[in-house]
């Protein structure tokens, strides 16, 4: 499994990082065809400055899920207000949604989770974005907290087309695209799901994706500390017996 894994991602990067090289190529090899004018060449250059800017990034965000799968990364693990971070984070995509007038809206309880703040902050940032992305005009999504004596969930509601299942279970696939019509320079890099599924897990927790009925909703989820050990005893005991 891990050797075709391997197969599937070294073929996807060549795919991804093929595309911005080409263009890049192409772009310069225009523009040097003949003379062009100052103001050609600064347009040619930002628009190459772009193209250099997602492959940085795409490169990065394949260098941290490298660091993570490896354990080379450790969490500062502490005590976190989801709802503040939560707030914050709402408030930074405001302008983003409301050029769509989406309605953000938060929804639940106030909930505490032990994890690293600074990747928690990452995978929630890569859901709504995700949502904000794909959601139609005039929409809310609402991001909910739920907390019962065994776990606390996070949970991203997005009114949209439903995702079909074949497609749902890939979702967190690298450079996984639903539609494979849309273009990636769209989309970002195809790795925010990968990257919120990684950090969430390397805290603890677990993220899950589900659609139906026109409504898509990935939901983070954190045992509490009395579930988590009363799942450690009861691990410890299968392992004596």
């Amino acid at each position: 499994d891990g050797f075709v894994r391997l197969s599937f991602f070294s073929a996807d990067i060549a795919h991804e990082l093929r595309t911005p090289i080409t263009n890049l190529t192409t772009q310069t090899q225009v523009m040097l065809s003949r003379p062009r004018s100052n103001e050609q060449y600064t347009e040619m250059l930002y628009s190459n400055l772009e193209e250099f800017d997602r492959m940085t990034k795409m490169v990065s965000d394949m260098l941290l899920l490298a660091q993570t799968e490896h354990g080379l990364i450790k969490p500062n693990k502490e005590n976190i207000d989801v709802n503040s971070e939560i707030k914050d984070l709402l408030e930074y995509f405001e302008l983003l949604a409301d050029e769509k007038n989406i309605s953000l809206q938060l929804a639940g309880p106030t909930v505490t989770v032990n994890c690293d703040r600074t990747m928690l902050r990452q995978a929630l940032s890569n859901l709504i974005s995700n949502a904000v992305r794909y959601s139609p005009v005039d929409n809310d999504i609402v991001i909910e907290t739920k907390e019962t004596s065994e776990r606390v969930s996070i949970s991203v509601i997005n009114q949209v087309e439903t995702i079909s299942k074949k497609h749902l279970a890939r979702l967190f696939d690298r450079f996984y695209r639903a539609d494979p019509s849309r273009k990636r320079d769209e989309e970002g890099a195809g790795l925010g799901l990968t990257i919120a599924k990684a950090v969430i897990e390397i805290n603890g927790g677990q993220i899950e994706a589900e659609s139906s009925n026109d409504q898509t909703i990935f939901k983070i989820v954190y045992l509490t500390t009395k579930k988590y050990i009363n799942n450690l005893k009861h691990s410890l005991t299968n392992i004596n017996n």
